[in-house]
């Protein structure tokens, strides 16, 4: 039976002297966590305008009477982020695919994806949410929805969307000329070699910065409050007019938190498995 191996005095002496060294760490920053935290909470509750600024911003009765009402706006916000994520995702690869063909014949494509990507990257999504939920409508076309939610969505979708492209863009160039030419060799098509070879790696390498819209994206959806949708924060803002006590506000800031907080850790688990050793994280 072949001996056990068992760490000599001296190795010992460093895995005790690297737990104790961990263990100070975190005591010290811990403490200074802490230092720093009651030093700021210290100098807003002894601020004069503190008593009037937690009346009217950190109500707790406000916050639970107009909470069911914020939270249901806020499953609208949910409902219209997982819908459009789904369009952004498929609009986003045709225009990624169509901006990477090569060939004179596909330039008509490429300058599509190309105009597409700069116009709506360059207007801001606000200016297209009032164009598209207010112009269009106005237009009095037949057969054209008239409802907000769809315009908002659209909006979303269209902008997002050229971001979203461009990212997978940089994906697909990422991927080496001779992972196309061994697909190639094997007899694969053009189609095949881009879709069971190249758009994999292509998105398995650029799928943090895609998560990141995805964040972006759940909060960014409030905005479709401007169209007069009965969202969170369109919600907050009824419950606010009644008595102009912004607690409401603060109840949908934290209820969008605690929606995006989940999704940016996660995002930043994943590409710290990637290899993306630069990414995020609390430490």
């Amino acid at each position: 039976m072949a001996d056990v191996w068992t760490p000599s005095p001296r190795q010992r002496e460093r895995d005790a002297y690297r737990r104790d060294r961990t263990r100070r760490s975190g005591l010290a920053a811990a403490a200074s966590t802490l230092v720093l935290g009651g030093a700021v909470v210290l100098a807003l509750t002894t601020s004069p305008g503190w008593p009037r600024v937690q009346h009217t911003f950190f109500s707790p009765e406000k916050a639970w009477s107009s909470l069911p009402a914020v939270a249901q706006g806020l499953w609208l916000n949910v409902r219209i982020m997982l819908v459009c994520a789904v369009l952004i995702a498929v609009l986003g690869m045709l225009l990624a695919v169509m901006r990477t063909l090569r060939g004179p014949i596909f330039f008509p494509l490429r300058l599509f994806s190309a105009a597409y990507t700069d116009l709506f990257r360059g207007l801001p999504l606000l200016l297209v949410l009032l164009l598209l939920g207010i112009g269009v409508p106005a237009l009095r076309l037949q057969g054209v929805p008239k409802d907000a939610v769809f315009w908002g969505g659209t909006a979303l979708v269209l902008s997002y969307s050229a971001y979203v492209a461009e990212v997978l863009r940089a994906g697909i160039e990422s991927v080496h000329p001779s992972q196309r030419a061994a697909a190639r060799s094997l007899g694969l098509s053009h189609a095949q070699s881009l879709r069971f070879v190249v758009l994999p790696q292509a998105v398995r390498r650029v799928l943090p910065p895609l998560m990141n819209d995805l964040v972006s994206l759940q909060k960014d959806s409030g905005l479709i409050a401007v169209l007069g949708v009965i969202d969170a924060i369109r919600a907050a803002q009824i419950e606010t007019a009644t008595d102009f006590n912004y607690t409401p506000y603060v109840v949908a800031g934290i209820l969008f938190v605690c929606l995006t907080i989940p999704m940016v850790r996660v995002t930043d688990w994943f590409a710290r498995k990637q290899g993306f050793h630069g990414a995020g994280g609390i430490v």
